[in-house]
């Protein structure tokens, strides 16, 4: 590969809250011994200039996530910059956040400003919501420090987005938290579908959530999201989208679904043939699979000890990213939908199909539900884009549709 995305874990898991669903918290058990989890200088440096090599693109993209990579403080992200125009070649960096919000201040705004960082926020709702699964380390609600944060973020004009994990309780309330983080200022919101699978003992690394592709006999999580309704709750969304709020509020989803109308390649990894080429590394370079498979098998090895590059581009990782698309079962290969969903990821192929072959994806009833749904708004999108108007028109066509039907039914 190329060019390929690290989810760089600078601080490892370590987190200030203790969300109840977070799957990353329990990977502290991997590193059970270590009396620090803060990405070493050494190791910062070596990434960094290896990361850089490695891109063909001649813009090149860090993203930090955690656990709470603010744990670090400003002075590591300082260091990061110095270290990055040391060893930027002559190419353009950029930098993107992901974050609790609840420890930002206004020397972390002051700071994200003045380097153009790309924030990510996490916010599940309004306050019943996020708040029923969003706790701190004494169990107590998060969102007021949350919204303090984005104050700071609003105030120094950092540019944000709004990441919102799509549960078992927010899902049967879509138009609740759609309007709630439209009122909080977010343009760009991403949705994401928890799913996990709980087995009924740690595993010898000490985990309780599942790997993939385990087929073992387990739980689903009760904070996991539904099937049919995380469908559902895409639709309702979307339909109130589709009618006020094309080109001024932007969801990934929708927007990654039009690409998909247009015949292009997804840009979200979970909608794309194949994978593999967003990998996750671990604060003291261990480089895994993906950020949903650190575990010890999808090890890759540790950038200090091999290249990153080559790492990135093993036998193993090769295999991992195109058995997403030679693993389908053939339910999903013949599916009329394939084409927008290529079997979604490979976290959630645990269901067994009407035939019993394994494989088929949890969400898949979801999916389905939503995509057949949206069917005649995104072909009247892409079609609009093909004749080089804008996509935005659908409003004006959708809310017609509507009178029509409403008049019919009089």
């Amino acid at each position: 590969m190329d060019n390929f995305h690290i989810m760089t874990k600078p601080i490892g898991p370590i987190c200030n809250l203790d969300c109840t669903y977070c799957f990353y918290l329990e990977k502290e058990q991997l590193y059970g011994d270590e009396s620090s989890f803060k990405m070493k200088e050494d190791l910062l440096e070596s990434y960094i200039r290896q990361y850089i090599r490695s891109q063909a693109s001649p813009v090149v993209t860090f993203a930090w996530q955690g656990g709470e990579p603010t744990l670090l403080g400003v002075p590591f992200f300082e260091r990061v910059m110095q270290l990055q125009a040391k060893h930027c070649g002559g190419k353009r960096i950029s930098n993107s956040l992901q974050t609790n919000a609840t420890l930002l201040d206004d020397k972390w705004g002051e700071f994200l400003a003045k380097n153009s960082f790309l924030v990510g926020v996490s916010v599940d709702g309004p306050p019943e919501l996020h708040d029923a699964y969003r706790v701190d380390k004494g169990g107590q609600p998060s969102l007021h420090k949350v919204l303090r944060g984005l104050e700071v973020l609003k105030r120094h004009g950092v540019e944000f987005n709004t990441l919102t994990v799509v549960n078992r309780k927010n899902s049967e309330h879509p138009l609740e938290v759609y309007r709630f983080l439209k009122e909080i200022g977010s343009q760009y919101l991403q949705f994401i579908p928890i799913v996990e699978e709980i087995a009924p003992e740690p595993d010898q690394s000490g985990l309780r959530l599942l790997k993939p592709y385990a087929r073992k006999d387990t739980v689903v999580s009760e904070w996991s999201v539904e099937p049919l309704q995380f469908g559902i709750f895409l639709q309702t969304i979307f339909d109130e989208w589709v009618r006020n709020d094309v080109a001024k509020i932007f969801v990934n989803l929708f927007d990654v679904a039009l690409e998909s109308w247009l015949g292009m390649e997804q840009s979200l990894c979970v909608f794309k043939k194949q994978c593999g080429a967003a990998l996750a590394m671990e604060h003291n370079g261990d480089l895994y699979s993906c950020d949903h498979f650190v575990y010890p098998d999808n090890k890759l090895g540790n950038i200090l000890q091999q290249p990153l590059a080559t790492l990135a581009n093993l036998p193993q990782q090769v295999r991992f990213g195109k058995a997403k698309e030679t693993s389908l079962p053939q339910e999903c290969i013949q599916c009329d939908v394939r084409f927008a969903c290529n079997g979604e990821c490979p976290k959630h192929r645990f269901l067994k199909t009407s035939t019993g072959e394994p494989g088929l994806n949890y969400l898949c009833a979801g999916y389905k539900h939503f995509f057949h749904h949206i069917d005649p708004y995104m072909q009247f999108m892409a079609n609009e884009l093909r004749m080089q108007r804008a996509p935005a028109n659908v409003m004006a066509w959708a809310r017609k549709q509507t009178a029509e039907v409403g008049t019919e039914s009089v």
